[in-house]
C-alpha cells in the first residue's frame, strides 16, 4: 500500500509530455516539439573538457556533502560578480540539480500549518513539492495585462499569521515575465514587517532580452538578503541539464538544514559535474551572448506569430524561454467532435492530430493559456506555429 503523499503525487507534466513526444518521435512521427525545458545547445567544450579532465585525473569519489570548496568560491564569486552580493562558504549548498536546491529548502523550512505565496502562473513543481514538505500553497494569480507582477497591495490580501515564505520565480518559468523594482521593493518591506521568507528562484537569471537588467531581490537591502535564499543552477545558462548541479545561498542555519536533508538522502552532487560547474562559472561566458541572442531571434517570431492567430494574445517574455500565449478564444470549439473544454483538450489535440508537443497551461496554474518552449531550432518553431494555426482554423 502506497504512502498518502506518494498516492497523491502526479508526475510532472512537462517532463511526462517530454516523455510522449520522444516516444512519438522513436516510432517514426515528425512531431514539432515545444515541450522541452532546456536549451537545444550543446555544453560548451570547455566545460565538458574540465569534466573529462576530472574523470582522468580520478576525481571520482565522495565529496564533502554540501558541495567542494572551490565550486562554493566559483558561487561566491558569481555572486559578488553578478549580483553585488557577498556570501560565505557556510552560506552556499550546491545540489543535485535545482530541483533539488528547492526540495530541500522546501523540506528545510516548512511544515503543517505553514502557507507559502506562489504567484500564478508558477512553475509546475512548486505547489507539490510544498505540500510534500507539509505546507499549503496559497496561489495569487496574476494577468497578463499588468504584466504579471505581485504588488505590495496585491500581496497584503493574501497574507496570514501563517505565511512562512513567498516564491519569486523571476525570469519566470512558464511566462518570461520578471518583477519592476518597485514590486520587489514592496514585496521586501512586506517581508520584513510581517516575518516571512522571500524564496528568489533566479536560474534564468542570464537569459534576458530587449536590455532588461536582471536585479536580485537580496541585492536591494541588506535587510532583505537575510530573509532570501537565492536558489540557481548551471542547467539553463550553460546548457548543462543533464549535469544536475543547482546551488543555494542565504541565512548559515538554513544552508546547514539542507545540507543535513541532503546528507541523509542524496549525499553530494556528482564529483565530475562539480568540476564542470566550476569551469562554467569561472571560465569562459561568451557562449552565453551567442546562445541568449540566438533565443531572442525565436522569441520575436514566435510572438509575432502566435499574435497572428484571430483572438490568440501571447505576452512578450522579458527572460527565460518560453512563450505562454493565451487561447481561450478557441475553448468551447470542436475538432471532429472532441470538444475544446480545457487547455488539456487543446494540447492533446495539438498533439493526437498535428503532431505538434506543447504544455497546457492549467499546469502552470492558468487555464485556456499554453506554453511553448522556443529552446528548439527555428525550423521546428516555423513548422510548429503553422501546425497551430492550421489546428486552430480547423476548430468548428
Amino acid at each position: 500500500m502506497l504512502s498518502g503523499r506518494a498516492a497523491s503525487l502526479k508526475p510532472s507534466p512537462t517532463l511526462a509530455i517530454s516523455a510522449k513526444e520522444k516516444a512519438l518521435k522513436a516510432q517514426g512521427i515528425d512531431i514539432a516539439g515545444f515541450g522541452a525545458g532546456e536549451p537545444d545547445f550543446d555544453t560548451p567544450a570547455h566545460i565538458k573538457e574540465a569534466a573529462i579532465k576530472a574523470i582522468n585525473d580520478n576525481f571520482t569519489r565522495y565529496t564533502p556533502v554540501t558541495g567542494i570548496d572551490p565550486l562554493k568560491d566559483a558561487i561566491i564569486e558569481k555572486f559578488n560578480r553578478d549580483n553585488g552580493l557577498s556570501y560565505k562558504r557556510e552560506e552556499i549548498i550546491v545540489s543535485c540539480g535545482g530541483k533539488h536546491s528547492l526540495y530541500n529548502l522546501f523540506q528545510a523550512l516548512f511544515q503543517e500549518g505553514d502557507e507559502v505565496i506562489v504567484p500564478a502562473p508558477f512553475w509546475v513543481s512548486y505547489p507539490p513539492m510544498i505540500e510534500l514538505a507539509g505546507g499549503t500553497p496559497v496561489i495569487v494569480e496574476t494577468r497578463e495585462e499588468d504584466d504579471y507582477q505581485i504588488t505590495g497591495k496585491l500581496l497584503e490580501k493574501y497574507l496570514t499569521p501563517k505565511t512562512k515564505a513567498i516564491i519569486l520565480n523571476y525570469p519566470s518559468n512558464p511566462v518570461g515575465s520578471v518583477f519592476y523594482r518597485e514590486n520587489l521593493e514592496a514585496i521586501g518591506r512586506l517581508a520584513l514587517e510581517r516575518g516571512f521568507f522571500l524564496i528568489s528562484d533566479e536560474i534564468y537569471e542570464k537569459l534576458v532580452y530587449d536590455e532588461y537588467n536582471h536585479v536580485s531581490i537580496a541585492s536591494m537591502d541588506n535587510a532583505f538578503k537575510e530573509k532570501t535564499i537565492i536558489c540557481h543552477g548551471v542547467s539553463k545558462t550553460y546548457a548543462m541539464t543533464g549535469w544536475r548541479i543547482g546551488y543555494s545561498a542565504g541565512p548559515a542555519a538554513i544552508i546547514k538544514a539542507m545540507g543535513n536533508i541532503q546528507s541523509q538522502s542524496t549525499s553530494n552532487p556528482t564529483s565530475i559535474s562539480q568540476m564542470a560547474a566550476l569551469e562554467a562559472l569561472g571560465g569562459k561566458q561568451d557562449f552565453i551572448s551567442t546562445m541568449v541572442a540566438e533565443f531572442k531571434k525565436r522569441k520575436d517570431f514566435l510572438v509575432s506569430s502566435l499574435r497572428e492567430i484571430e483572438g490568440v494574445t501571447c505576452y512578450d517574455p522579458r527572460g527565460a524561454f518560453y512563450v505562454f500565449p493565451n487561447f481561450n478564444v478557441v475553448l468551447g470549439r470542436k475538432y471532429k467532435g472532441r470538444v475544446v473544454d480545457s487547455s488539456t483538450a487543446l494540447t492533446e489535440i495539438l498533439l493526437d492530430e498535428f503532431h505538434t508537443a506543447v504544455v497546457p497551461g492549467i499546469e502552470f496554474g492558468k487555464e485556456g493559456y499554453l506554453r511553448l518552449s522556443f529552446a528548439t531550432s527555428m525550423d521546428v518553431i516555423k513548422k510548429g506555429v503553422e501546425r497551430i494555426k492550421k489546428a486552430v482554423a480547423s476548430l468548428e
